[in-house]
């Protein structure tokens, strides 16, 4: 039962768990997509990134992606062979997943599975350090270091207590909830900005905080933490796309305030109702 507001945060927290279960499944899955591209193209090595990897993957399952890194033999790379990298790697898991779905966007091929689906990221080694990965969209090569990210997000999380993961998969869901108009990644980076400065004492005040200080980072915009990238929030590339996320980031203040001020006042079921509001079902009911 969930009858206090920390018993709820920890019941949306154990909420966005994925399961043993589950992990074992991902695992393996992964492994085999990695050793059915290196079947057909060279491959220096893969591995793991994204949010799986940072612990920031949220539940379901099967709205959830796992992230391959291929780091390609250097005679694929072309200077504008962005979108001809990617049709290789797709054509490569045809010929082993010829029953799934599979497609790619900018700067990768997806695999759709029935309970979950995999993004394939290929890339290249990049002089000087990290990698290079193809947009095939803006027709450029993007510079980047996702095991950085891994590190950076572990070595807060320790810093603020084992609350940051947590914090950032409760951001993801409110995201989910309201129609996910911030990319996942620039989600997460907007908090790792946000909370390299301010202690997590609590998930409320945390949540509340949040909201409060990321609306001016939608429009100054946030940087790829490992010093590769630009701004991780370019694709908001219209002034009506960051007041939508603005504007629904103010919604979730305001709900975040009401929750608080009233549980302050001990009206905890009325508290649950807003929480609701802002995470959806994944929060508890009281009781």
């Amino acid at each position: 039962m969930a009858t206090t507001v920390t018993s709820g945060f920890q019941k949306l927290k154990e909420n966005l768990e994925i399961t043993s279960l589950q992990a074992s499944t991902v695992s393996a899955r992964q492994q085999n997509v990695r050793d059915n591209v290196a079947k057909e193209m060279t491959v220096e090595r893969s591995f793991l990134v994204g949010s799986y990897m940072r612990n920031t993957m949220i539940a379901p399952l099967a709205e959830a992606d796992v992230d391959v890194f291929l780091v390609m033999n250097s005679k694929y790379f072309e200077k504008d062979g962005h979108a001809s990298l990617l049709d290789k790697v797709k054509r490569a898991l045809a010929k082993s997943y010829n029953n799934s779905e599979i497609s790619r966007d900018g700067q990768a091929v997806t695999i759709r599975f029935t309970d979950f689906y995999v993004d394939v990221v290929p890339g290249f080694d990049r002089q000087g350090g990290g990698y290079l990965i193809p947009d095939s969209i803006q027709k450029r090569w993007i510079p980047t270091d996702p095991s950085k990210h891994i590190e950076l997000w572990s070595t807060l999380n320790a810093k603020r207590g084992g609350k940051f993961v947590p914090l950032v998969k409760m951001l993801k869901c409110w995201n989910r909830a309201h129609s996910l108009k911030l990319r996942s990644f620039h989600l997460e980076t907007l908090a790792y900005d946000l909370f390299q400065y301010a202690e997590i004492t609590d998930y409320p005040s945390a949540v509340k905080y949040f909201f409060d200080n990321a609306r001016n980072k939608i429009t100054l915009g946030v940087y790829d933490p490992a010093g590769y990238g630009g701004n991780v929030g370019s694709y908001l590339d219209t002034q009506t796309k960051r007041d939508e996320v603005t504007s629904r980031m103010k919604t979730a203040l305001d709900k975040a305030t009401e929750a608080i001020d009233l549980a302050d006042n001990g009206k905890i079921e009325s508290a649950f109702g807003k929480w609701r509001i802002v995470f959806g079902d994944y929060f508890p009911a009281y009781g």
